[in-house]
């Protein structure tokens, strides 16, 4: 097994290592995603319409159900398999970019995924607005050679466009819908229509063209909507859409309820991570309740709660009142920009404690993976480069932790290292935090990660293969640095085993 960024720098992907071969794997040309473009921001405005003039997602979603139903899908959304009571399926979350971080991911996967019965795309197919005709580059392409059926639940980014061009590639081709009944003049509904994007008329005319790099009939998955419900040996796999948002219309909620209920052990598959950033989210239900109070419910037993949304990689194993423990994961490091990890305060939540998380890209890591990058941007390059070392080490004292992997010779921590710290976000500890930081973890968060894109290793991006039996289920998160060493032997940031009974 190879070295891990717990083990060692070069496990991580720093240094001089020999860049890997994915670039093989890509179109000759490729449209980068800038989320610093007023074009990609103005193409991108849904969810800021939504959340000030009104969500119309529940409406569109419901009508959406509406059509599969009378097309012939299953009123329980129950997608039934026959995989034995020993099997192996991926996950990997918010993938669509289409550029060099989505595809060094796929030589890993690809070996990674062995005799894996299927995958699931958790969250945000593709970026940045769930156009149709970037499903060619940014998802037949790079999983062409992936044998098996891959399922997907969608993200906010693939309901930017009214998320038909995801109908169209996971649910049996599903046609337009018709236009809804217009509004009202000068009422909230009749602006959002206003200023409501809107796909092009030729949007997915490359579509046939495009299936034919996964036409295998084994390739093939036909899921009934865009929540489902996947029985697969031992288990059932939920997945559900929270929309633009991040929550559940009230007819979705009522079937979440429905398909929870019983003793088969379950594993929630979310767009919204219910935990994450050291903060609970439970998901709200439109009507009452949240998506946690079903998934915590030791009636339901459920093992595992997987949300992908935030782009790395993060585990919180939350004690339940009854006794269990629920794994709450974050898995959305599988290709879009990097989320960074170094914003994360000293966990402390749920009685989950530092000792008890974790997380990838290691916060150290992660800061100085920043740091490196706005040294560029801003063209300061002397004023803010950390080297990873220096970036572990000034982690370590703001969040009052032990060092993740072993450190090498001593580091001084200069004024120079902790102001870069301060003003790249970096976490600290509950007891120090200040009025000043928590706005500076925010802004960071939300203005600058988006901007990470980089095109040269190491990318820090992960995936999940969880291998199921009538026991247990083996989780286990990989790594994807972008250089060849990863590639050819994809380290494992993280496992733990989940029993079942």
């Amino acid at each position: 097994m190879s070295e891990s960024s717990r083990d060692t720098p070069e496990g991580a992907g720093w240094g001089t290592a020999e860049r890997g071969a994915y670039q093989q794997l890509m179109p000759s040309h490729v449209e980068k995603v800038s989320w610093l473009s007023p074009k990609t921001l103005w193409a991108a405005r849904n969810g800021v319409l939504a959340s000030w003039f009104g969500d119309p997602t529940g409406d569109t979603r419901g009508r959406w159900v509406a059509q599969r139903a009378a097309a012939g899908a299953p009123a329980d959304k129950v997608i039934r398999r026959d995989d034995p009571d020993t099997f192996s399926f991926m996950v990997i979350g918010d993938t669509g970019e289409g550029d060099d971080p989505q595809y060094a991911v796929v030589p890993g996967f690809l070996k990674a995924s062995q005799e894996t019965a299927f995958a699931v795309v958790a969250s945000d197919v593709i970026y940045p607005v769930g156009t149709a005709d970037d499903y060619e580059t940014k998802f037949f392409r790079p999983y062409q050679a992936y044998p098996a059926p891959i399922y997907a639940i969608p993200g906010n980014h693939d309901w930017y466009e009214g998320l038909g061009g995801f109908m169209r590639v996971f649910c049996d081709d599903a046609p337009a819908l018709p236009a809804p009944k217009a509004p009202r003049p000068l009422t909230r509904a009749w602006w959002r229509s206003l200023l409501w994007h809107h796909p092009r008329p030729s949007d997915g005319e490359h579509l046939d063209k495009a299936r034919q790099l996964r036409s295998s009939p084994d390739q093939q998955a036909v899921q009934p909507g865009p929540y489902w419900a996947i029985d697969a040996g031992p288990v059932r796999i939920i997945g559900i859409d929270t929309g633009l948002l991040g929550t559940i219309d009230a007819e979705q909620g009522a079937w979440l309820r429905e398909v929870s209920k019983g003793s088969t052990p379950k594993i929630l598959i979310t767009g919204s991570p219910l935990y994450v950033d050291g903060e609970h989210h439970p998901c709200a239900i439109e009507g009452g309740g949240t998506v946690d109070d079903i998934v915590s419910d030791p009636a339901h037993h459920f093992v595992a709660a997987i949300g992908g949304d935030i782009h790395n990689y993060q585990r919180y194993p939350v004690q339940l009142a009854d006794g269990r423990t629920l794994q709450y994961v974050v898995s959305g490091g599988g290709g879009a920009f990097m989320h960074a990890t170094h914003t994360v305060p000293r966990v402390d939540i749920a009685n989950v404690t530092e000792q008890d998380f974790r997380c990838y890209p290691l916060r150290g890591d992660s800061l100085a993976f920043y740091s490196r990058l706005y040294g560029r941007r801003l063209h300061l390059r002397r004023f803010f480069t950390l080297t990873e070392a220096q970036a572990s080490a000034v982690i370590c004292e703001r969040l009052g932790i032990p060092p993740t992997r072993t450190p090498g010779p001593p580091v001084r921590i200069t004024r120079r290292v902790r102001l870069v710290a301060s003003l790249l976000g970096a976490g600290s500890r509950p007891d120090r935090r200040s009025r000043f930081r928590l706005p500076v973890r925010k802004i960071y968060t939300q203005l600058f990660s988006p901007s990470s894109v980089t095109y040269s290793p190491p990318f820090f991006k992960c995936f999940l293969r969880l291998d199921v039996t009538p026991e247990a289920v083996r989780l286990r998160c990989f790594a994807a640095t972008g250089n060849r060493a990863q590639e050819i032997d994809p380290p494992v940031e993280d496992e733990i085993t989940i029993p079942l009974r």
